[in-house]
């Protein structure tokens, strides 16, 4: 089977379908990879405390050490795919992802972890955004849904999966093998796209005049925006110095790395894209993807954990639906995109999306598997269509040349959409426990009839306590602390959905983009 794609002086020459699958699908795996350590630890900090002897606000820079790295690598790869060529570029990621991970579950101290761990984030970042530019200049135009099809079916798969493997891994074996597991796929990874993926060539004359002052103050930007958007929640924001000295940092540096960019003959990221109005509409669609799907994949398994008190392995299991309804909905979403105009399948997807989120805003403490399947069957499929057809719309009318560096822009406005809505949900359920347990607490005092009967029943059922009256008080404060969460997460659900019936309204501003697009395909070796 083959098909013409268009060499670079114009002339028609045969896909060989059986290099181009292959090199691919080693990139995919690779992509997987990279997407699924960011989640894989979450439901296994305890046990890897426990493991490395840390405290408790020193083993979220697990995670946090990964994502920071990562979201410079993410725009640079572009850069550096132009100069070297997609290939090595992708090879060298993988080996570098591959001896970090062994190093990180080989770590016998936190510093060593977090060292280690941040390594991992900053050269596994390449092997994200470099399939994106691989699916829309390697692949014919009409093969370019396919190609997206997968691409998103990853992207959603792996932060929802993460939670779940990683529960299991501890459990059967032990969060060492959270990072060992890497091994035997990026060994494949290193085979495939060795042996298949030559996909194109670098231009080494890109290293004269290399923006090094660019690279500092895009640097400087994004970790200080990561680092804020991380760390706020838990430090309150602007009342701790070192948050409010990034958030200059990153308001300062951000323009300025935009101007720099603007001015340079050789900038490391090219702008240009944002002249394109699909491309804007798409990244702010994006954008909101990734808030939708980590919000998601943040919210329920932390009501899991925090309020019903669930087990890793058992929030994995209710969390499973979520990654079977993006499963299902992948190939009939590649599918309507062929057949539909692209920004009408993004309404209706980020409308699916909302409407889930906005029935779990009803959540009561006895919500478990039944009650969350439909919200993450609507979600999920919602999610996944938006996705397949955002990438449609943002990418289709872009030409071939700015493809690797938009595809870096996309995706980290992807890892930034998550990141803003991280931080901005766990706030809102931060201030919202606060403000439902002042309210219930002041509705109803030991004075009131039924809550003295409550506490007397309480006290007698404390009899044998050292002070039954204090523990039936710790009790009832327990149940109001317990319902108070409660609504603050049904709080934090209604805010997600309207972020998504947003998102559904502002793709209304895009312009028609056929799936069949109009760059050409590179020339496949």
């Amino acid at each position: 089977m083959s098909a013409p794609a268009i060499t670079a002086n114009g002339d028609e020459a045969p896909i060989n379908w059986t290099v181009l699958l292959l090199g691919f699908a080693g990139m995919v795996i690779g992509q997987f990879m990279a997407i699924l350590d960011i989640q894989i630890v979450a439901a296994s900090l305890p046990q890897i405390q426990a493991g490395v002897g840390a405290s408790a606000d020193e083993i979220s820079w697990i995670q946090t050490a990964y994502l920071i790295p990562e979201v410079v690598m993410i725009p640079l790869s572009g850069f550096l795919s132009r100069l070297w060529g997609t290939q090595k570029v992708f090879l060298a990621s993988c080996i570098g992802f591959l001896i970090t991970s062994v190093l990180v579950g080989l770590s016998s101290s936190i510093e060593m972890m977090i060292f280690f761990r941040a390594i991992q984030g900053f050269v596994g970042g390449a092997m994200i955004p470099t399939v994106f530019a691989v699916a829309f200049t390697a692949f014919p135009p009409e093969k370019r849904v396919t190609a997206s099809v997968i691409m998103g079916l990853i992207v959603t798969l792996a932060p929802t999966v993460g939670p779940t493997l990683g529960g299991h891994l501890t459990e059967w074996l032990s969060w060492r093998w959270l990072f060992f597991i890497n091994i035997f796929p990026g060994m494949i990874v290193l085979f495939l796209v060795g042996r298949y993926g030559n996909f194109d060539k670098g231009d080494l004359s890109l290293a004269k005049g290399f923006d090094w002052l660019g690279l500092f103050l895009m640097a400087a930007f994004l970790m200080s925006l990561q680092f804020v958007l991380e760390e706020g929640a838990k430090e309150d924001w602007f009342a701790n110095d070192h948050i409010l000295l990034l958030t200059v940092v990153a308001a300062i540096c951000g323009p300025a790395f935009i101007w720099r960019s603007l001015q340079s003959s050789n900038p490391i990221v090219e702008l240009r894209a944002f002249g394109n109005r699909n491309f804007v509409v798409g990244v702010i669609m994006t954008f909101v993807v990734g808030a939708a799907l980590f919000g998601g994949s943040f919210l329920i398994p932390l009501f899991l954990g925090r309020v019903r008190e669930y087990s890793a392995s058992e929030v994995g299991t209710t969390m499973i639906v979520s990654g079977l309804s993006m499963f299902a909905m992948g190939p009939f979403a590649g599918r309507l995109v062929r057949m539909f105009d692209a920004r009408i399948l993004m309404f209706v997807g980020f409308v699916m999306a909302s409407w889930g989120m906005w029935d779990a805003r009803l959540v009561t403490d006895e919500w478990g598997f039944w009650e969350f399947a439909g919200v993450q069957a609507m979600r999920g499929a919602g999610v996944m269509i938006a996705m397949i057809a955002s990438q449609q719309v943002t990418m289709a009318t872009l030409p071939p040349h700015m493809v690797k560096n938009a595809s870096g822009l996309v995706n980290l406005s992807r890892n930034v959409g998550g990141a803003f809505g991280l931080a901005i949900l766990n706030t809102s359920i931060t201030q919202n426990s606060a403000r439902h347990m002042a309210e219930l607490t002041s509705r109803v005092d030991q004075t009131h009839v039924q809550m003295r009967q409550m506490i007397e029943a309480m006290t007698a059922r404390f009899s044998s306590s050292i002070d039954p009256h204090a523990s039936a008080l710790k009790a009832v404060y327990g149940m109001f602390q317990k319902q108070a969460t409660t609504q603050a997460f049904g709080d934090a659900f209604a805010l997600l959905a309207v972020a998504c019936a947003f998102a559904a309204f502002v793709t209304l501003f895009a312009r028609p983009a056929k799936t069949d697009g109009a760059a050409p395909s590179a020339e496949i070796h």
